[in-house]
């Protein structure tokens, strides 16, 4: 019995590591400007690798120390956050399926349409509370001045593989004809009515293109970017769990099973 009692123990061990990748996504995530902006997944894999960091910690104080109600409450409690977190897993690639840039003509970047992600993304940007929030965050940022600084000329600029925040945010949409001065100021548009964005659009340096579907378009991209990363770390710690929470569940039964054939022995004598 103390043999798998310490087994479970040590396997709860791996369970608390177990949670730091979880939590680490998390604060990945917060610290990045775009989600930083927008705080929608962040928060929920923090608290969810905590949780699990506290299960894992109940099991395996109840392993050691041999307390049975602390291995059946990390049982029961572990088996609900491993449904949790494969639940996260699959949301976060179902939202994320949609959404790819587009080529335009003489340009290495791409732009992004709103219309191309999925509802659940789009509706987080739809809303003009949430969006001039949001807009403001992203305005405060230095993404936008550090494309100025680093090109001068046109032909660079034109070249240069920028972040789809930055493409949607911070240039007017290609199809607007705009005649570049720098990558942050553009004049004399050939196509003003090609798009609403092309309208949007404003030299303000405050002001740019945060307001243009092409910013929120931007946005989610850079969102899908990060959160697939997020994903693939969540789901290879939802694989270890699980393999862990089976060993876990297999040594509590053999210690189960130790103990009933402990006490026959004893009665029998």
């Amino acid at each position: 019995m103390a043999l798998s009692n310490n087994v479970i123990g040590a396997i709860n061990f791996v369970a608390m590591l177990l949670s730091i990748p979880i939590i680490g996504a998390g604060i990945w995530l917060a610290n990045e400007p775009d989600n930083s902006c927008v705080k929608l997944l962040q928060w929920p894999v923090i608290i969810l690798g905590i949780l699990i960091l506290v299960v894992a910690l109940a099991g395996f104080v109840g392993g050691f120390w041999r307390i049975p109600w602390l291995l059946i409450f990390y049982l029961v409690a572990m088996l609900i956050l491993i449904i949790l977190l494969a639940c996260l897993v699959v949301f976060i690639y179902m939202v994320t399926m949609r959404g790819s840039g587009h080529l335009e003509p003489s340009r290495s970047y791409l732009e992004y349409h709103l219309d191309d992600f999925s509802g659940f993304l789009r509706r987080r940007v739809r809303s003009p509370l949430k969006w001039d929030r949001i807009r403001n965050c992203l305005s405060s940022t230095d993404m936008c001045a550090e494309l100025s600084q680093r090109y001068r000329m046109a032909q660079d600029f034109f070249n240069a593989h920028i972040t789809p925040l930055q493409s949607g945010c911070c240039k007017p949409p290609t199809l607007c004809g705009y005649t570049f001065v720098n990558p942050t100021y553009w004049i004399s548009p050939i196509n003003n009515a090609a798009d609403m964005d092309c309208l949007n659009w404003s030299n303000e340096q405050t002001q740019l293109c945060y307001g243009c579907d092409s910013c929120k378009a931007g946005l989610l991209a850079n969102l899908k970017k990060e959160w697939r990363r997020a994903d693939i770390i969540l789901l290879i710690t939802l694989v270890a769990l699980i393999c862990v929470y089976l060993t876990g569940c297999c040594a509590f039964r053999n210690a189960k099973t130790e103990d009933l054939f402990r006490k026959y022995k004893q009665g029998y004598v």
